[in-house]
C-alpha cells in the first residue's frame, strides 16, 4: 500500500504456470485478508457463482471471473456461468481473460456485466490502437444495448412488423 500509494489490489493466484488458472481456496482465503486491512481487492477467478457469493462475503470490491483462459482470446466460453454471476452479484462483475474480439466485449456488456478487462487482444493485434477504439466502441454498443432492454429470443416465428390495427381504429 505504502510503496504504491494505492489500497486497490488486482489480486491473481494461479500457481500452474502452464495453464494460469487462478486458485480458488488461495483466491478466497487472500481476499479475507487483505479486506481486513482495508485494501479494495479485485479477484480474478474462475466463473463460479459459489465462489463469487463467497467473495462477496468476505468483502470483495468487485468480482472479476474469466470468459475463458488468460491470451486464449476464445471470448465468452464459461458465457452459463457468466450470467448467473451477473444475476446474483451485489457487487460489479468485470469480465477478465479470454475476450479476444469487440464482439466477445460486446456481449459481455450486453449480458449485464459492469467492465470487462481486455489485454492480449489488443496488444498482439496488427493495429493496438485501431483495436482499443473497436472494443471502446464494442463496450459502448453492449452498454446501451443492455440499457434498452434487448427483445427475447423464441424458438419460433413471431410476426415483429408494425401492428397495423391502429389504422382502422376512429380517431
Amino acid at each position: 500500500r505504502e510503496a504504491l500509494e494505492t489500497n486497490w489490489v488486482k489480486l491473481e493466484i494461479h500457481p500452474d504456470p502452464k495453464y494460469l488458472m487462478p486458485d480458488p481456496i488461495e483466491t478466497l482465503k487472500a481476499t479475507e485478508e487483505l479486506a481486513k486491512l482495508g485494501f479494495i481487492v479485485l479477484p480474478y477467478i474462475h466463473a463460479d457463482p459459489v465462489l463469487c457469493k463467497r467473495l462477496e462475503d468476505a468483502g470483495t470490491a468487485a468480482v472479476m471471473p474469466l470468459g475463458s483462459p488468460i491470451g486464449s482470446n476464445k471470448g465468452l466460453k464459461t458465457f452459463d456461468f457468466l450470467q448467473i454471476i451477473i444475476e446474483q452479484a451485489n457487487v460489479p462483475v468485470i469480465i477478465d481473460a479470454g475476450i479476444g474480439s469487440p464482439s466477445d466485449a460486446a456481449l459481455a456488456m450486453e449480458m449485464g456485466a459492469d467492465a470487462v478487462l481486455v489485454n492480449t487482444a489488443i496488444a498482439v493485434c496488427g493495429n493496438p490502437v485501431q483495436m482499443a477504439i473497436a472494443f471502446k466502441l464494442a463496450v459502448q454498443a453492449g452498454r446501451i444495448a443492455f440499457e434498452s432492454l434487448l427483445a427475447g429470443k423464441a424458438n419460433h416465428a413471431i410476426a415483429s412488423s408494425p401492428l397495423t390495427q391502429f389504422l382502422y381504429d376512429t380517431v
